[in-house]
């Protein structure tokens, strides 16, 4: 673990498929260029950086926020982008293809609807495990190679997502977590590694979901002594299109908290001063 003095950066899920390439399937604009200046980042001060986190979406196609999952009373599915509320359900508008996931499916929206931080929104399929789409950004991870050589540390990968009956915005916990399945409850060895940090950077994509959620459950986890430590790097991560106003309002809550939210030039006397 590195010290507690330590410069931590925390990557985002940097794939493929939230960039805007040609083939990418869930493209955020303007990504390939957040991800290129987090790469000029660790190329600049990697001499600085102690540790760095990399998050992973990693789904299969059969997922609740898939549009495999559902259909309606023509055994359609749901184009992207379709948000299904409890009412949905319950009125019958959308089913589950496997009727035996059907009570968890109707469980599971009531459960977000209680928490109040997203609805059920389905998404082109997206970081499925072993395509194209689940890599990470070529710049970027020749940037994390490079790093790994010089400093002669490891990137910690920290996949997500592919448990099929629940979301997984959140770095730190899925959005409903699964009592049989550790990998979506509360992620406390990355929580407690963090920690340690004097600072930790935070980049990757989506502002509106990913980034959100796991910020939010951080700040969350550290409490409001401790929040000085987390740095949101304002340019370099965007919102999922028609999402905007969910990254604005995030951004405002965390300023409101005290979490520092810097450009990338205004955050670079952290590597001089800490």
């Amino acid at each position: 673990m590195p010290p507690a003095d330590s410069v931590q950066l925390l990557i985002i899920d940097p794939q493929n498929d939230f960039c805007d390439l040609a083939g990418a399937t869930l493209p955020v604009p303007e990504a390939s260029a957040d991800l290129q200046k987090v790469a000029s980042l660790i190329n600049t001060w990697a001499h600085r950086l102690d540790a760095i986190h990399v998050t992973l979406d990693s789904h299969q196609p059969l997922h609740i926020a898939h549009p495999a999952w559902w259909q309606d009373s023509e055994r359609l599915s749901p184009p992207p982008f379709t948000v299904i509320s409890l009412d949905d359900i319950e009125q019958g508008r959308w089913k589950t293809r496997a009727p035996e996931k059907q009570n968890h499916s109707l469980e599971y929206v009531k459960a977000l609807a209680q928490r109040g931080r997203y609805q059920l929104t389905i998404w082109p399929e997206h970081c499925l495990i072993g395509s194209w789409g689940h890599n990470v950004y070529p710049p970027l991870l020749e940037a994390l190679n490079e790093w790994s050589r010089t400093r002669l540390r490891t990137v910690h990968y920290i996949p997500k997502g592919s448990n099929p009956n629940t979301e997984h915005y959140s770095a730190i916990a899925a959005e409903v977590a699964d009592p049989d399945d550790p990998g979506t409850q509360l992620n406390t060895g990355l929580l407690d590694w963090l920690k340690q940090a004097q600072t930790v950077l935070i980049a990757g994509e989506a502002l509106s979901h990913c980034v959100a959620g796991t910020v939010r459950d951080i700040a969350s986890y550290f409490g409001d002594s401790n929040l000085h430590k987390l740095v949101v790097l304002t340019d370099c991560s965007h919102a999922v299109p028609g999402f905007e106003h969910l990254a604005e309002h995030f951004i405002e809550e965390m300023k409101a908290k005290g979490v520092r939210c810097l450009t990338c030039k205004e955050a670079e006397h952290l590597f001089t001063t800490s």
